[in-house]
């Protein structure tokens, strides 16, 4: 009931930020569901109804990860004055985001429940799944789904976001609070040679078990490619994705120490100080952003060279759900981030820093980050399309 009260009473920036994870759990729960009609219209296709299944894991991990990102900068779940005196500890507080996230992602999962639904004909009426473009026989319509079934599939979205919120808000120290700055810390670039050494294991391992065009099978549809032969490839891919999160922060830190490196001036120096310490809130978020990228590059060029077209709209569907997740996250961490330099940055105006000078130093770590980045995701994309397109 606090929870509810608490999101009515939000501001309408952090009601946006709800209603998008709300949005993000209806797109993951739509495709859930979509599974389990696909298997319900086609009982002797098991095989490929699980390997849609296990895709369905890469837009809950994206919903997660999101909620996680618009927990972290909600109001409601920080620690405020008078807060501990009303008997809301951290501990209490790490249970109210748990169940805001939990409140937000069922929500989206009961529309996603009644989208499907109606696009399946089974609310009465004719199905309209044919206007928006997916083929009712993807959604099993005319044949009966296990409501039971379809409902225990759809509580892992809320189950997991929860979880995931839990897990990251949890108070960390003796007093019970979630602030950090007291315990030490592994430095970033200690996890930067580990992700390339696990980025550069998967680009082997993909290139080793790639079947290759002028294999017997030639190039398969996605995802059959992919999964169905063999499941080598998709290994490599996560192990290369799972390399570039782990070389987040250390990426990140490195950006930090270039813009210092040699004798750097006030802009620069701002600049990289504050991405060097920055680096363990901004580098996760940004590394799984390079990995998503890399990803869909990776299955742009794979689409282009396969004859067979396997792109569809519930394909469209999970692709927005993870970009549109793992972008809003990105994002969401820069302004956590920005939020934590508030006194920082009020102690720079009051010492004389103007307005266009803290932009121009925000548009300097921008552009840092572009520029060290962009190139490694499309590199890696790059090398882990090699054996799959020639």
């Amino acid at each position: 009931m606090l929870a509810l009260r608490l999101a009515r009473g939000s501001h309408p920036l952090v009601l946006l930020r709800r209603l998008s994870v709300a949005v993000a759990a209806a797109g993951t729960g739509f495709l859930l569901l979509s599974t389990v009609g696909h298997a319900a219209g086609h009982p002797s296709a098991a095989d490929e109804s699980l390997v849609r299944l296990l895709w369905c894991a890469a837009p809950l991990a994206a919903t997660a990860q999101f909620a996680v990102s618009t927990a972290r900068t909600d109001p409601a779940a920080r620690l405020q004055r008078g807060m501990a005196a009303a008997g809301l500890g951290p501990l209490r507080l790490t249970l109210l985001a748990t169940a805001s996230t939990a409140l937000t992602c069922l929500l989206g999962v009961l529309l996603a429940l009644l989208a499907f639904l109606r696009l399946r004909g089974d609310l009465g009426g004719p199905g309209s799944s044919g206007s928006l473009g997916i083929d009712s026989a993807l959604l099993g319509a005319g044949h009966p789904v296990p409501l039971a079934g379809a409902l225990l599939l759809l509580a892992t979205v809320p189950v997991t976001a929860a979880i995931a919120t839990a897990v990251a808000l949890r108070p960390r120290n003796e007093n019970g609070s979630r602030e950090t700055a007291a315990r030490p810390r592994t430095a970033p670039p200690s996890g930067l040679p580990w992700g390339i050494a696990l980025a550069a294991a998967g680009l082997a391992i993909e290139a080793y078990t790639s079947p290759g065009p002028h294999a017997p099978g030639g190039l398969l549809p996605l995802p059959g490619r992919l999964i169905g032969s063999p499941p080598g490839v998709l290994a490599g891919w996560a192990l290369s994705a799972f390399g570039l999160v782990l070389a987040g922060p250390g990426l990140v830190h490195l950006c930090g120490r270039m813009l210092c490196a040699g004798r750097p001036g006030a802009l620069r120096l701002l600049s990289g100080r504050v991405l060097q310490e920055e680096s363990h809130r901004l580098g996760r978020p940004l590394g799984v952003l390079c990995a998503v990228g890399s990803a869909a590059y990776a299955a742009v060029k794979v689409y282009e060279a396969s004859p067979a077209r396997p792109f569809g709209p519930l394909t469209a569907v999970g692709a927005a759900v993870v970009l549109a997740c793992v972008t809003a996250s990105a994002l969401t961490a820069a302004l956590e981030s920005r939020t934590a330099r508030a006194h920082t940055t009020a102690a720079l105006r009051r010492l004389g820093a103007s307005a266009s000078v803290l932009h121009r130093a925000a548009a300097l770590r921008g552009l840092a980050l572009v520029l060290v980045l962009a190139p490694l995701t499309w590199t890696v994309a790059e090398m882990a399309t090699l054996p799959l397109v020639h």
